[in-house]
């Protein structure tokens, strides 16, 4: 029974991640940091939160707070000591690292810095700490391996996840800091983030407007659903590296890739099924094939071997599921269309 803080309590991974820790009564102490910025629809946050409320556990405490700012980090690891951190704050997005990377700056970079330096001072046992399958870049051999060179981002978002992982081995090798990093693949879900496809794809149908699908569709997604995620996490949390330095870095992915063609038609399968979207909906009329973006890869595809043995455990929900339970949620919480 420890003392853990989740930064980015408030977001899609961190909140999950919250309840079914509060859920589990694990930890005589769960401790969440969020921000709760504007970069999406701060009311789904909002949302989460509530969620977490609601189970009315008394192990559960909240800030409200920049990572970036750290005199607040130091203030709530003193005040609270944790012994585990999972950290998930950070600002997400390809696209948008292009609009304002200062943002990815403030938030992947010297907010994990406060956060490791705050794990040096107060003597935390284990740092968990989200990395991202971005750092592959564009990477030709397939499936991706930790093993494989990441030193040629293709994105500012990358380059900083990037430079997490960096951060995090020098501190172990220097001041003997357990951390893990976990390579998320494209994770989603409900109650997700309205910036990534399935969920903007959604609002956009729903708004009767056109969706844009990148490469012409010449694309795949190692879809990953958070459920997995979030049991990924809780796999990793009570067992810390032993090596040294004492850090690792793993994949977790469901190591099964989907063209976004097949993805979109199990999307308009799924929002018809639970009524998002009517039966005669024209999902043509809606579709255009698009070029390639900046920033954005052919495919990606998880080798969760490493995982597998160490925490015996692989990704099994399947994107038909998944999407499945986004849609049902969806509906429930924006209606459908008139």
């Amino acid at each position: 029974m420890k003392n853990i803080l989740i930064t980015g309590a408030a977001g899609f991974i961190g909140g999950n991640l919250t309840l079914k820790l509060l859920t589990a009564k694990k930890f005589d102490n769960v401790v969440g940091i969020d921000n709760m910025s504007n970069y999406y629809d701060a009311g789904l946050k909002s949302y989460r939160l509530g969620l977490i409320d609601a189970l009315k556990n008394s192990a559960w405490k909240f800030f409200r707070g920049d990572l970036s700012d750290k005199n607040f980090v130091d203030k709530v690891f003193a005040e609270t000591r944790p012994e585990i951190v999972v950290n998930l704050a950070a600002q997400a997005g390809v696209r948008y690292s292009m609009e304002n990377p200062d943002a990815y700056i403030q938030s992947n970079i010297v907010g994990f810095f406060n956060v490791l330096e705050a794990c040096r001072i107060f003597g935390v046992n284990h740092l968990i700490y989200a990395s991202s399958s971005s750092v592959y870049g564009g990477n030709k051999k397939i499936p991706f391996a930790v093993s494989d060179r990441v030193d040629s981002p293709i994105s500012l978002y990358a380059a900083t996840k990037k430079s997490d992982e960096l951060l995090a081995y020098c501190y172990g090798e220097l001041y003997g800091l357990k951390a893990t990093g976990l390579r998320f693949f494209t994770v989603y879900g409900a109650a997700g983030r309205p910036d990534m496809a399935y969920f903007k794809f959604t609002n956009k149908l729903l708004r009767g407007e056109e969706i844009q699908i990148y490469n012409f569709g010449n694309c795949a997604r190692d879809f990953t659903f958070v459920d997995d995620i979030v049991e990924g996490l809780c796999r990793v949390i009570d067992k810390p590296p032993e090596n040294f330095p004492p850090h690792k870095i793993y994949n977790l992915g469901r190591g099964e890739p989907v063209n976004l063609l097949t993805f979109v038609e199990i999307l308009q399968d799924e929002l018809i099924r639970a009524e998002v979207l009517p039966a005669d909906y024209d999902f043509d009329a809606h579709k255009k094939l698009v070029p390639n973006q900046p920033g954005d890869v052919p495919i990606t595809f998880a080798d969760t071997t490493d995982f597998e043995r160490d925490f015996d455990f692989r990704p099994k929900t399947s994107l038909r599921e998944g999407l499945r339970t986004f849609a049902e949620w969806y509906k429930k919480f924006y209606g459908a269309a008139n």
